[in-house]
């Protein structure tokens, strides 16, 4: 399995950008997808994550200001991001937590690479 992300860049504070991860490979079915970051020394957060139900959770930093959707025909996560601030200038990472068969045993969490978004002026 793999997740391939996309859409960080630069962006001014108050801006937006859209992150998108899409997961392919051999996959039965998806539990769940988020997104985390983690700035210099300190611990990798949750951002917010979305369930195969719709059930979403956010960070409280960021209620109200991002949105995650997904689109299970193309098992892709998005994350809609707005008003962002310059202290949110870190490595964002997709996560996935995919059944890659029927049995039991057959789930893992499942790790994109990282992409960079910078706040800043």
């Amino acid at each position: 399995v793999q997740l391939q992300a996309s859409g960080g860049g630069l962006v001014q504070p108050g801006g937006s950008l859209r992150l998108s991860c899409a997961a392919s490979g051999r996959i039965f079915s998806i539990n769940h997808m988020g997104w985390y970051r983690q700035a210099p020394g300190k611990q990798r957060e949750l951002v917010a994550s979305i369930t195969s139900g719709g059930v979403t959770n956010y960070a409280d930093s960021v209620k109200g200001g991002f949105t995650i959707s997904k689109d299970n025909a193309e098992n892709m996560v998005s994350l809609q991001m707005n008003s962002l601030k310059p202290e949110e200038t870190v490595v964002y990472h997709c996560n996935g937590f995919i059944r890659t068969t029927r049995f039991p045993s057959g789930v893992a969490d499942y790790w994109g690479q990282g992409t960079l978004v910078t706040v800043s002026s």
